[in-house]
Parts: C-alpha cells; structure tokens; sequence
C-alpha cells in the first residue's frame, strides 16, 4: 500500500484476511489502537455553527471489517506486532536492546 499523498510504501502494514492493515505513523498507530480496544465506541464532534452540512470523521470512513467486534482481538494482535517493528524511542538514544542508535 502506497501513501495516498506522496505515493511512498508505507512502513507500517500487515494484511488482514486479504485486508491491508496500515498506520501512517505511531501516533496513527495509537490512534487505531485505542479505537480497536474500546468496547464503546462514541463518537463525538465539536460543535460548530457555521457549518450546516454534516461532517465525516476519521472513524466514519474506517473499513466495516476494522470496526467488527469480532476482529477486534486479532486486529489488535496485528496492530501489536506492526508497535514492534518501530524503533526504540528511549529519550537518552539507546535502543530498547540498550545500544546506541545511531544518527540520520
């Protein structure tokens, strides 16, 4: 899968039951994260008066499978094991190994 934007690969996907799960990034990652764990799933927009026309979200536009409760402990799984293909955000530059990463 190709970012829609700059038609880069995107580093973080795996498939799904013939479904490319993907994350722009760790924050994208978290994101998707806390929607699959969440057994209620309220959706909330700020209100806005000067827009009358109903307004799409993020989640409104994720694929039905990706919000069936029957996946979600195998997305999760999945989401979990694309968590540990990122490198190591260790504040003093180690890895999670303890080595020294080095720098671009």
């Amino acid at each position: 899968m190709r970012d829609p934007f700059l038609q880069r690969p995107l580093w973080l996907q795996t498939d799904f039951d013939g479904h490319v799960l993907w994350a722009y990034n760790e924050r994208h990652l978290d994101y998707l994260e806390a929607y699959v764990a969440a057994r209620l799933r309220e959706q909330h927009l700020p209100a806005d008066d000067h827009v009358q026309q109903p307004r799409m979200t993020m989640l409104a536009k994720l694929p039905a499978w990706l919000k069936a409760a029957k996946n979600r402990e195998r997305i999760g799984h999945r989401l979990a094991r694309m968590r540990a293909t990122l490198p190591s955000s260790a504040p003093d530059g180690r890895s999670a190994e303890g080595k020294l990463r080095s720098s671009p």
